[in-house]
């Protein structure tokens, strides 16, 4: 079995891309092929209803031109944790299968994988030096590595692949052994910014701006490339590609490198689906500035 991790980890309009990139992250899981029992998602759900949003109760991870309708990523997008229940806590226990610690939290929803399944896991929001952001609070980059181990001694699954979206995340796998089964992806190194994309005045959706920018760079790069449905595309095919295309920062690479030679429908996708947004070109990867450094004092 396949299971899904999502989580966006901010809140307020202003980080409407966040919100965005999880939801259509949702879809691409599901859609291709991951059980929907299967994904769980963590999102502060404070923007999709929000009273500056032009499309009430919709979300957009992509522009269109006037008289073409977006594609409505949030429509179906189940958030099993939302508002006060998005914390690096309530994260851990969900990544842990610590049931019982999330009873009357969320849906409850936990990862019930095993040794012989595979786990995605895909975290957006801002971050800092070794540390990724919440709400409320941070996640160290310790804690991150210590839960990962945790769940390899425990057995969780036989490979793991986590996509990281934040500024300086390459900073929060520098300590991640190469012999746990993990492989990771960062939006930018460990000293720089990773940025959005589709920004004003490019965040139009049939005519009307959006207000915000609609998605961060690394993580549409990934989500349009995954939409191609190249059967034989490997997870370092995908992230040459993501890497060549995310042009403001260096997307980076962590852990059991093999892993990367694995086909990508082994963990995002099932051939067969229903496109969610068109194929990457570079123009796409024109950037417009919005950069998802943390405010926080980033902790040593």
């Amino acid at each position: 079995n396949n299971w899904a991790v999502l989580i966006a980890g901010s809140s307020g309009y202003g980080n409407y891309r966040h919100q965005a990139d999880i939801c259509h992250a949702y879809h691409v899981m599901l859609q291709y092929g991951v059980p929907a029992e299967n994904i769980i998602t963590l999102a502060v759900d404070d923007i999709a209803n929000n009273s500056e949003n032009p499309f009430p109760g919709k979300l957009f991870n992509r522009p269109t031109a006037e008289g073409t309708p977006g594609v409505d990523v949030y429509k179906g997008c189940v958030i099993d944790y939302s508002g006060k229940a998005v914390t690096p806590n309530v994260f851990v226990k969900v990544l842990t299968g610590d049931a019982a610690g999330l009873a009357g939290v969320g849906s409850g929803k936990v990862l019930q994988s095993t040794h012989k399944d595979r786990v995605f896991i895909n975290f957006v929001d801002h971050g800092g030096v070794n540390i990724i952001g919440f709400p409320e609070t941070s996640m160290h980059a310790k804690e991150l590595i210590s839960t990962l181990k945790n769940m390899h001694v425990a057995k969780m699954y036989k490979e793991l692949v986590f996509y990281l979206e934040a500024c300086e995340s390459g900073s929060m796998f520098q300590e991640l052994p190469d012999n746990i089964r993990v492989y990771a992806t960062t939006a930018a190194n460990a000293k720089e910014s990773s940025w959005g994309t589709y920004c004003m005045p490019q965040d139009m959706v049939d005519g009307k701006h959006i207000g915000s920018c609609l998605g961060d760079l690394y993580s549409v790069m990934w989500m349009q490339d995954a939409d191609k449905k190249v059967r034989s595309e490997t997870l370092s095919k995908q992230y040459q590609i993501v890497k060549k295309l995310t042009n403001k920062s260096h997307v980076m690479q962590f852990g059991e490198l093999s892993i990367a030679n694995e086909p990508i429908r082994r963990f995002e996708t099932r051939i067969g689906s229903a496109n969610l947004s068109a194929t990457p070109t570079d123009t796409d990867a024109f950037l417009w500035p919005h950069s998802d450094a943390d405010p926080r004092v980033s902790l040593p």
